[in-house]
C-alpha cells in the first residue's frame, strides 16, 4: 500500500483538533516546535551522510576523496571559510560559556607534607664577605601526589600473667617442709664421678617456673630434672584480648572486607579484575575466596538489614520496582532469569533495600510487603495487583497504587511519529503538570503547600486531560501507536491522578527508576548471579551501598566501623549503626571533639 493511498492519508487539521485553553494550546506550539527542530536535525545529519557516500560512489573522479584528507588542510580551510570583518569594525569577541577553567585551591582537609628545600652550609657562604646568608623568606608551592592502596599485615600478641606467690605445681613429689635456711642454702651439685647407689636424695625445693638448666639437663644423668611446673588456672591473667574479627577466625579484617564491598557493589568491579588487583600488590587472592568474603560479611549484616527491612515498611509511601538477572544454577551451570527488587522508604525512613527472587512471580513483593500498609509507587506489573485488593474483613485496601506518569508519557512520546499532534498535545498536558512539580520543588514547598498546589492547579489539568482521552479513544486506530498510549493512561487513571491525594506523594516512580540502574551499570560487568545464596548475598551488600549513597555517606567508612562493631554489638544496639544515625552520631563526635586551632586566613583566602 502506498503512501498516497486515500486509506493512509491523514484527515486535514481543522481548528476543532486543537485545545480550546491558552497554557494548553502555548504548550502544544513549544512540543510541535522541540519535534520539529529535533526531526530538522536528524534530516540534515543523514541528507549529509547521503550525500557524502552518493559522491564517494557516482561522482566524477576528481571529486572523489578520502574525508580524512580534510584534516591535513584543516587550517587552510579553517581560514578561507572565516569571512572577513567590515572595514572599521573589529571582530566580536565570542562569549565565554560555562563556568571558567581553571586550577582550583585544594581541600583543607588533605592531608599535607611539608618538604623544605635548603642550602647547605657551604652554599649560604657570601662569596664577596664571606659570612653566612639569613633566611629571608620561603616561596610556597602545593603539588598533588597520589599513594597507591595498599595491603598491610596486622599481627596480634596476646599476652599472659601469672602471679608467682599463688602458683603450684601438681607434678612435684610431697616432701616435707623446707625452713627458711634450707630455701636460702645453695643447691648441690651433681656428682663428677660415679658412686654406689645410696638412698634417695632429699626432694628439691619446688621451681616457680621451668629453668633453662633443668630443661637442658641430661636424661641419663642420676641427678633428677625438676618437673614442669603446672600453674593454677586461677591465677593467670591474659590481655585484653584482640578485637573480635568480623569472620571468626578468618583472615580479612574490616577495612579489607569493606573494600570489597565498595569495589564490587559501588565501583562494579567484578571479582576477578579484584584478584588481579591483589596479585600486583603481590597477594594471590583467588575469586572463590573473596566470594565467600562476601557471602559471609552479608551473613554478618543480616541483622542490621533485617531491622532496616522493618524499619522501611513503616513509610508512608514506598517506590518498588524490579530488573532482570542472570541466575547460574550451581549443578547444571544453566543460566536463568532471576529479578533483583528495589523498595526505598520515605523520607522519615531514608533507606533504599534490595530483594533476590528467582523468578518475577508476584511470591516476591507479596512476601516482603507482607505488613505493609500506605501507598506504593509501581508501575503497571500484573504482579501487584493482589496487594491493591481490599480485605474481605474491614473491605479496605491495605496497600494504595500510585501509578508512575513517566510511562504513561512516554507511550505517548514514542507515538509521535505516527501522530504527531495527539502525541504532542498529549506531552503538553504533561508539560503543565510537570512544571507544577518543579515550581513546588523549586520553592521548596512542603507537603501541605504541595498538595494544597495539587488540588489547585493540577486537577483542573487532570479533568481536561482525561476528558481528552476520552475522546481520543473513539476516533484513534485500534491497534497504533497513539491507542495503545491512550489505553494505557486509561486503565491507570485511578493510579496515575491518585498522587494528588497527599502532597509527600511524587507524580511518577522514576527515583526507583534510577536506583535499579546500579544494578543494570553492575550485570555489565559481573555478568550473573552464581547461586541463589549469591543474590541474596548482593541484595544485602547492595542495600547498604545504595543507602550510603542516598544519604552522602561515605561507604568505606561505614561498612568498615560497622563490620567493627558488629560482631559484639547487643542487638539493642543495633538502630545504631543505621546509616542516617551513624552519621548523625559522627557529626556530633566531630563537632564537639576538641581540635586544634584553626590556622589564620592567608591574605589570598576567599574567606
Amino acid at each position: 500500500m502506498s503512501l498516497t493511498d486515500p486509506a493512509t492519508v491523514l484527515p486535514p487539521l481543522a481548528a476543532e483538533h486543537l485545545p480550546v485553553d491558552v497554557a494548553t494550546l502555548q504548550r502544544l506550539v513549544l512540543e510541535l516546535v522541540a519535534s520539529l527542530q529535533q526531526h530538522q536535525r536528524d534530516n540534515d545529519s543523514l541528507r549529509h551522510r547521503l550525500d557524502v557516500l552518493l559522491r564517494r560512489l557516482y561522482g566524477p573522479r576528481g571529486e572523489r576523496f578520502d574525508p580524512d584528507q580534510l584534516l591535513l588542510f584543516a587550517e587552510l580551510i579553517a581560514a578561507t571559510d572565516t569571512p572577513a570583518p567590515p572595514e572599521g569594525k573589529e571582530p566580536k569577541q565570542p562569549q565565554r560559556r560555562g563556568k571558567p577553567h581553571g586550577r582550583r585551591r585544594l581541600p583543607q582537609h588533605l592531608p599535607r607534607e611539608s618538604r623544605h628545600h635548603e642550602l647547605t652550609e657551604a652554599e649560604r657562604l657570601c662569596p664577596g664577605c664571606g659570612q653566612a646568608r639569613r633566611d629571608i623568606g620561603v616561596d610556597k608551592s602545593e603539588q598533588l601526589e597520589y599513594r597507591p592502596a595498599s595491603l598491610f599485615v596486622i599481627e596480634h600478641f596476646v599476652h599472659k600473667y601469672a602471679c608467682p606467690c599463688c602458683s603450684r605445681s601438681a607434678a612435684a613429689p610431697p616432701g616435707p617442709p623446707r625452713s627458711a635456711a634450707a630455701e636460702s642454702q645453695p643447691m648441690p651439685a651433681p656428682p663428677t664421678e660415679p658412686v654406689s647407689p645410696t638412698p634417695a636424695p632429699e626432694p628439691r625445693p619446688e621451681p616457680l617456673s621451668p629453668s633453662p638448666e633443668s630443661s637442658a639437663a641430661d636424661p641419663g644423668s642420676p641427678w633428677p630434672t625438676a618437673p614442669t611446673p603446672v600453674l593454677d588456672p586461677g591465677t593467670i591473667v591474659i590481655a585484653a584480648a584482640k578485637p573480635a574479627m568480623p569472620i571468626a577466625k578468618g583472615l580479612p579484617g574490616p577495612g579489607l572486607l569493606a573494600h570489597l564491598i565498595v569495589s564490587k557493589y559501588v565501583d562494579h568491579l567484578p571479582l576477578h579484575r579484584l584478584e588481579r588487583v591483589y596479585e600486583r600488590q603481590g597477594l594471590f587472592l583467588p575469586r572463590s575466596t573473596l566470594c565467600d568474603w562476601l557471602a559471609a560479611s552479608a551473613d554478618l549484616l543480616r541483622p542490621l538489614y533485617e531491622q532496616l527491612v522493618a524499619a522501611v515498611l513503616l513509610s508512608r509511601a514506598l517506590h518498588t520496582d524490579d530488573t532482570p538477572v542472570k541466575l547460574q544454577d550451581p549443578v547444571s551451570h544453566q543460566l536463568s532469569l532471576a529479578r533483583f527488587w528495589v523498595y526505598l522508604g520515605d523520607a522519615a525512613h531514608p533507606y533504599n533495600l534490595f530483594d533476590f527472587t528467582r523468578t518475577r512471580a508476584r511470591d516476591g513483593p507479596q512476601q516482603f510487603l507482607a505488613t505493609y500498609q500506605g501507598y506504593l509507587h509501581a508501575d503497571a506489573f500484573s504482579g501487584y495487583d493482589h496487594l491493591y485488593l481490599p480485605d474481605p474483613r474491614t473491605a479496605l485496601a491495605r496497600i494504595s497504587e500510585v501509578a508512575c506518569n513517566a510511562h504513561a508519557r512516554r507511550k505517548f512520546y514514542e507515538a509521535r511519529s505516527s501522530a504527531a499532534l495527539g502525541s504532542h498535545q498529549a506531552l503538553a498536558y504533561y508539560a503543565q503538570l510537570y512544571e507544577l512539580e518543579r515550581r513546588a520543588k523549586a520553592l521548596d514547598f512542603n507537603e501541605y503547600q504541595t498538595l494544597q498546589l495539587r488540588q489547585e492547579l493540577a486537577l483542573p489539568i487532570l479533568k481536561q486531560f482525561h476528558k481528552w482521552l476520552e475522546e481520543q479513544r473513539s476516533q484513534v486506530l485500534p491497534k497504533s501507536p497513539l491507542a495503545e498510549a491512550v489505553g494505557y493512561a486509561l486503565n491507570n487513571w485511578t493510579a496515575l491522578v491518585r498522587y494528588t491525594e497527599a502532597g509527600f506523594l511524587d507524580i511518577d516512580n522514576n527515583v526507583a527508576e534510577r536506583e535499579m540502574k546500579r544494578i543494570a551499570i553492575g550485570r555489565k560487568n559481573w555478568l550473573f548471579v552464581g547461586s541463589p545464596r549469591g543474590g541474596q548475598t548482593a541484595a544485602v551488600l547492595a542495600s547498604f551501598t545504595s543507602t550510603c549513597q542516598r544519604l552522602s555517606v561515605e561507604p568505606w567508612a561505614y561498612l568498615q566501623d560497622v563490620l567493627t562493631r558488629l560482631p559484639t554489638l547487643p542487638a539493642a544496639q543495633l538502630g545504631d549503626l543505621f546509616p542516617d544515625h551513624w552519621q548523625a552520631a559522627r557529626q556530633a563526635s566531630t563537632a564537639t571533639a576538641p581540635g586544634p586551632e584553626a590556622p589564620a586566613p592567608s591574605p589570598a583566602s576567599d574567606s
